[in-house]
């Protein structure tokens, strides 16, 4: 095979990436033909255990105010640091 410059190559990698989407979305149409509830703008109706109820926080409202407390103090502490160094 004669050498090729980069350029070249990358031509070559171009048109070769080109094939390639093509033959995917060729593949992906296929697929919807096949299964057209795949075509449906949900994505919760294309996902495993679709007919689950969706999942929603586990923490309580209780739980996040905690948290949001306690991320106030950690960010004052680190902001009353950063001053004493200054």
């Amino acid at each position: 095979m004669a050498d090729l410059n980069r350029e070249q190559l990358r031509q070559l990698a171009v048109k070769g990436a080109t094939t390639r989407l093509q033959e995917l979305q060729n593949e992906a149409a296929a697929i919807r033909q096949a299964f057209p509830e795949l075509g449906r703008t949900s994505s919760a109706s294309t996902t495993p255990g679709s007919m689950e109820t969706p999942r929603r926080s586990r923490m309580s409202r209780a739980a996040r105010k905690e948290v949001s407390e306690r991320m106030k103090k950690y960010w004052a502490e680190r902001r009353k640091a950063r001053a004493a160094k200054k």
